[in-house]
């Protein structure tokens, strides 16, 4: 049967990803996964990993480079305990020759020995500190998935990935925006301060009201549209570069890891004694 997104509020990373890998759950991940950090998640022919390595590099804001696989490994064993990236993120986008495909719960019969992984920290982590400093978030409150723009901000290009930033918005009453700012910019991992706060046409977004991906969100009276890079970004850098297969999260659906949403680095906890014996074992 499954598993709703009110019995996942209070889940722990564990309980939310074997959820997902079985199949029970294939919705948004934005208010789950609370205290650690979540991931975007890019996946490619190991012949692009490095140029898409130096994109990351270069474009810190919108891809904060947070874990990358080993070849033809699906396991995140930087990130979690138990991470198969090929079955634990809620639902997939396919991209062929830079074309939108399909989407997928499960890529496991697209895997190959020659896929990298990469996760890149995403804005959803740093959600939680300001829902604990009281500050409400419509798309959480309303189970949507928070509204995405293509801005006119161009990221520095690295071999064949290029492209407009992506921005992701959430509408802050005026008397808390300085206040939103202190706190996300304490999450570098999860994109840090906002980039832009008020007008949208400014960075080059028409109509507010029609996000290139997930939900639409008003805008109240005393309220200003925040916005912050978006690690949706990567995936406009493959409609670019036009790889010929290339499989990233569906905008809004994230990994959840087990990594402390305000780790500098990631890090994962110390292991156990049990833990310990058990990773020997293997």
């Amino acid at each position: 049967m499954p598993t709703t997104y009110d019995q996942l509020r209070n889940a722990d990373t564990t309980q939310l990803r074997a959820a997902i890998r079985g199949g029970d759950y294939a919705g948004h991940t934005a208010g789950l996964g609370r205290g650690f950090l979540q991931a975007n998640v890019v996946i490619m022919p190991e012949r692009f990993a490095l140029d898409f390595m130096r994109y990351c590099q270069r474009n810190p804001r919108p891809c904060p480079l947070t874990g990358v696989s080993d070849k033809g490994d699906p396991r995140m064993t930087t990130l979690g305990r138990d991470i198969d990236i090929r079955t634990d993120v809620p639902a997939y986008n396919i991209y062929r020759d830079g074309q939108f495909s399909e989407t997928r719960r499960d890529i496991s019969a697209l895997w190959s020995d020659d896929m990298v992984a990469f996760a890149l920290g995403c804005s959803f982590t740093f959600e939680h500190a300001l829902q604990r400093a009281g500050i409400a978030l419509w798309h959480i409150d309303n189970n949507t998935t928070v509204p995405m723009f293509r801005s006119s901000l161009e990221t520095v290009a690295a071999g064949p990935f290029s492209g407009r930033m992506v921005v992701s918005m959430r509408a802050i009453p005026e008397n808390q925006v300085k206040r939103v700012r202190d706190i996300s910019r304490r999450y570098p991992l999860a994109h840090g301060a906002p980039i832009h706060a008020g007008d949208p046409a400014e960075i080059g977004i028409r109509d507010i009201a029609r996000p290139d991906w997930g939900d639409p969100a008003p805008v109240e009276p005393g309220h200003v549209p925040v916005f912050w890079a978006c690690g949706v970004t990567p995936q406009v850098a493959v409609e670019q570069a036009r790889l010929p297969l290339c499989m990233t999260h569906k905008p809004g659906h994230m990994l959840v890891t087990d990594i402390a949403e305000d780790a500098e680095v990631p890090v994962l906890p110390p292991l156990t004694n049990t833990e310990t014996n058990r990773e020997i074992m293997r």
